[in-house]
């Protein structure tokens, strides 16, 4: 098994590239004369599937490929992971979710100045509330991230064809996002949402405005609850 700084340097190509190709598909999607534009909300869901398909799929020989704070911390709550590498996997996360974003900014470089939607710009990097409602908002977050991480340690029980799990966690993030999304845009992920969204913040991008950090707390601190509470309940199962 790779050292822990190893592993790290695995979370950060893996979460960039979750970010690159996850919000590079919400980039598509939401960005004025973009080719993908108005494709919709089943578009992003499947893209983001497929881009924590192809994160874990590009990091997975050089660790676990968490990709996510969450569930590095429920894997170590379960008993899985050691609370030595929580701390350099959740900085590496963020770190790779905030280059993961810069390139995204630099691909789509000319449509940022064509889109003159500013919430549109925001969620092409980060994630915002469908209706602003902090204690539902949290709740969402919560259980969509309860739902990952408790399914992902469940996966550990099971038995799945060699090099096959990676495709059944994006089939589990395309039916969180079809089935819980819709309220917060589903980060489950605090790197996910934090990384972009200082990207957001310090990148010179047209037309942008605020990075509402009034509401950033919320993809930070639901998922970090549910990641726990879906350890906590796979712990005492027997």
């Amino acid at each position: 098994m790779n050292s822990i700084p190893i592993q790290a340097l695995g979370e950060f190509i893996g979460t960039f590239v979750l970010v690159l190709l996850g919000d590079g598909v919400v980039a598509g999607v939401s960005l004025s004369k973009s080719k993908a534009n108005g494709a919709g909300w089943v578009a992003i869901s499947f893209g983001w599937g497929f881009a924590v398909t192809m994160g874990i799929y590009t990091s997975a020989f050089l660790g676990p490929a968490h990709l996510n704070p969450a569930v590095t911390i429920g894997m170590a709550l379960a008993g899985k992971f050691p609370w030595s590498g929580v701390l350099p996997f959740t900085i590496a996360q963020i770190l790779g979710a905030f280059v993961g974003a810069v390139l995204v900014w630099i691909h789509y470089g000319p449509h940022w100045k064509a889109t003159k939607d500013e919430a549109a710009i925001l969620g092409t990097f980060a994630t915002g509330p469908a209706i602003r409602s902090y204690f539902a908002n949290f709740m969402s977050e919560v259980i969509g991230t309860f739902v990952l991480v408790f399914s992902l340690l469940a996966f550990t029980r099971g038995q799945f064809t060699a090099g096959l799990n990676p495709v059944i966690v994006g089939i589990l993030i395309i039916v969180i996002g079809l089935s819980l999304g819709g309220t917060t845009g589903y980060a489950i992920n605090p790197a996910r949402d934090l990384g972009p969204r200082l990207a957001h913040a310090i990148l010179p991008i047209q037309n942008k405005g605020g990075s509402d950090w009034a509401y950033s707390w919320v993809p930070i601190v639901g998922p970090l609850v549910g990641g726990i509470l879906g350890a906590g309940l796979f712990v005492i199962l027997p």
